[in-house]
């Protein structure tokens, strides 16, 4: 059978999660929960996709905040 491991990740893989998470949860090395991820998608158990990402403006804060702040850390 499954180690307990494997099984723990597919209950917190019913959706998209994120190796960090998993890894944090489980409370074992990232590098470790990655080979048990592995193991998981050669057998088919799981799919894996890179997470999505916005454009970089988009993420990026308001010049105008930034701004502000600069003005207020000076003032201190």
């Amino acid at each position: 059978g499954m180690q307990s491991e494997h099984v723990a990740i597919l209950r917190m893989c019913q959706g998209p999660t994120a190796v960090v998470e998993i890894s944090a949860t489980l409370n074992l090395p990232v590098s470790i929960v990655r080979i048990m991820l592995c193991d998981l998608l050669d057998t088919g158990r799981i799919s894996a996709r890179h997470p999505r990402t916005s454009r970089v403006a988009d993420r990026l804060p308001d010049p105008d905040i930034l701004e502000q702040v600069l003005v207020g850390l000076r003032n201190l």
